[in-house]
């Protein structure tokens, strides 16, 4: 789970992952789903106020540090040592996305576990898309990759299927794909989506699982994204 942000867009002092929703604060829904979804061995990545969402936190999981926020796939990259014994699917979500159900983090399992498959990305069709990074597909309606919106060009804006940001990969394409990405981008960061396109390079599968409800895949940003949460359930 990526929980290291602070969340500068909340305007407080507050780590985004801790701001209440529904009574408890954001990850604590994620961590609940999890659960129900039988995933018990949890990694939190932790950075901005790491010992308030370690003390927040009265589940049995492992944390690990990321220092400086240099973007997703090096938040994940943080969690490596963590996973060395460890063989399977890895599981990627956000301590900021409250409301994904214990039965989707299953399907995303079921379709790592096909073949040749080795990384699914879950997504959303918004009719207003900006802010998320598009899915781009090919005519056979083949993942190719993702486009975050400051790198996309007006069209690839038009895209209405977008990333929720949240993955299942198999472990080692996982690991050896963060070792080969760069950060030549608009956000010079470590992009985790980068990932994704270097497992396709090497002729395996990416597959994409979309949300029936793209309410189920709203991430938090700001204070107003909290309110307009609450108001749509």
């Amino acid at each position: 789970m990526l929980a290291a942000g602070k969340g500068s867009r909340m305007k407080d002092d507050l780590p985004k992952v801790l701001h209440p929703f529904r009574g408890k604060p954001l990850l604590a829904h994620v961590l609940e789903n999890l659960k129900k979804a039988k995933i018990n061995d949890i990694v939190v990545v932790i950075g901005y106020q790491g010992e308030m969402v370690q003390q927040t936190i009265q589940e049995k999981v492992e944390y690990v540090w990321q220092e400086k926020q240099l973007g997703t796939g090096h938040a994940v990259l943080q969690a490596k040592k963590a996973l060395e014994n460890f063989t399977g699917s890895v599981l990627v979500t956000c301590g900021d996305v409250p409301l994904i159900k214990a039965e989707t983090y299953s399907l995303l399992g079921q379709e790592i576990s096909k073949e040749k498959v080795k990384a699914v990305v879950l997504t959303m069709k918004l009719e207003n898309s900006s802010g998320y990074g598009r899915i781009l597909k090919d005519q056979s309606n083949s993942f190719l990759k993702i486009v975050e919106e400051k790198d996309a060009s007006p069209e690839e804006k038009k895209v209405t299927e977008v990333n929720t940001g949240l993955y299942i990969f198999e472990k080692d394409f996982l690991f050896k794909g963060l070792k080969e990405i760069d950060c030549q981008n608009a956000q010079q960061e470590y992009y985790l989506p980068d990932v994704l396109q270097n497992i396709r390079q090497k002729g395996f599968l990416v597959k994409t699982l979309l949300l029936d409800n793209p309410l189920e895949g709203k991430g938090i940003n700001t204070k107003e994204d909290l309110l307009n949460l609450e108001r749509d359930l």
